[in-house]
């Protein structure tokens, strides 16, 4: 962990129109004689792989925890060890050009992704779940091209669609049915999810990916609090090991260490680019569902999971986006 923190310490890529105050040092976080570009793939790859993991961890977590305190707490836990993150790296406070943009991370991978999918999860397998957030790769393209500043070229809209065919494939291969509530609420946490991962993409190549992500969990930490507390005094905190170890694993992993590499990987590799990374995750989550949840994989589905994985190396060589001038937070 602390190896992680310290290789992210600082930002991925310094604006050039800001002052001096907004840029940082260059330390040898990285792995030497790799473009910017190779690194942004290796981080977002790191990043998605662990997101994998949060859905099967979840459905663990709410079969015997309330899905609230299991969607914010998690948020809340994870801004206790953000805290002490800053604390020990004696971090200020960003500059009050930054805080529009932390407000629209919180709100959408600190609080909206955790509590709409959380409450989901109450409904629907992890599997079905991972399906529905294929979608977010797309969601994060949009909102790279409006909050991003880029601009991504034709081919890599073409690239995008053939993505979500392949991830409508997916979804029929595994099976996941007619849509229903909990759909709706996983489409609202994508949005909400893709409108964080674009804007601490942008934020993360002043700042960098790893303060980005903990001055967002610290602002939403106030807002958390009560309803936290309120639902585990209402529904008590009882529950086995497993729920636990699900619960930690969401709170340190998912809602930390996760956008660490994430984040650094949207500042260094692109927003839309990386973020086509995203694509994997449903297929990685599946994996996971089979082996901690015991769910099964057929044929079709393995086809289906290949055809991602090879649209997902297709999206690699599009050229990469034109990165324009970001808009004002």
């Amino acid at each position: 962990m602390c190896l992680l923190v310290q290789s992210q310490g600082r930002a991925a890529v310094t604006d050039r129109s800001a002052g001096p105050e907004s840029s940082r040092a260059t330390p040898s976080g990285d792995p030497p004689g790799l473009s910017d570009d190779v690194q942004g793939l290796l981080w977002g790859a790191l990043g998605v792989l662990t997101f994998s993991v949060t859905f099967p961890a979840t459905k663990v977590a709410v079969a015997e925890l309330d899905g609230t305190f299991v969607g914010l707490g998690r948020a809340l836990g994870a801004a206790v060890l953000a805290a002490f993150f800053l604390a020990v790296r004696r971090e200020h406070v960003p500059e009050r050009r930054y805080w529009t943009g932390l407000v629209i991370v919180a709100g959408g991978v600190v609080i909206g992704f955790p509590l709409l999918s959380a409450w989901a999860l109450t409904m629907v397998p992890a599997a079905h779940a991972a399906v529905v957030a294929g979608l977010l790769p797309l969601a994060t393209a949009l909102m790279a091209t409006a909050r991003g500043g880029e601009r991504p070229s034709g081919l890599f809209w073409l690239v995008s669609l053939v993505g979500l065919g392949a991830i409508l494939l997916f979804a029929a291969a595994v099976g996941v049915g007619a849509p229903q509530t909990a759909d709706l609420l996983l489409l609202a946490a994508v949005a909400a999810a893709g409108a964080g991962y674009a804007e601490g993409g942008r934020l993360a190549r002043e700042l960098g990916g790893w303060q980005v992500t903990c001055w967002a969990l610290i602002l939403a930490a106030p807002f958390i609090i009560a309803p936290v507390g309120l639902v585990a005094a209402q529904h008590g905190l009882s529950a086995g090991p497993s729920a636990w170890i699900g619960f930690a694993y969401i709170t340190a992993g998912s809602m930390l260490l996760a956008f660490f590499a994430w984040y650094r990987g949207l500042a260094l590799g692109g927003i839309a680019r990386v973020g086509q990374l995203s694509l994997m995750q449903p297929v990685l989550t599946l994996l996971w569902s089979v082996l901690l949840l015991g769910e099964s994989i057929t044929v079709p589905t393995a086809l289906a999971g290949a055809a991602v994985v090879a649209v997902v190396a297709a999206g690699r060589a599009v050229k990469p986006p034109a990165r324009g001038v970001p808009p004002a937070a």
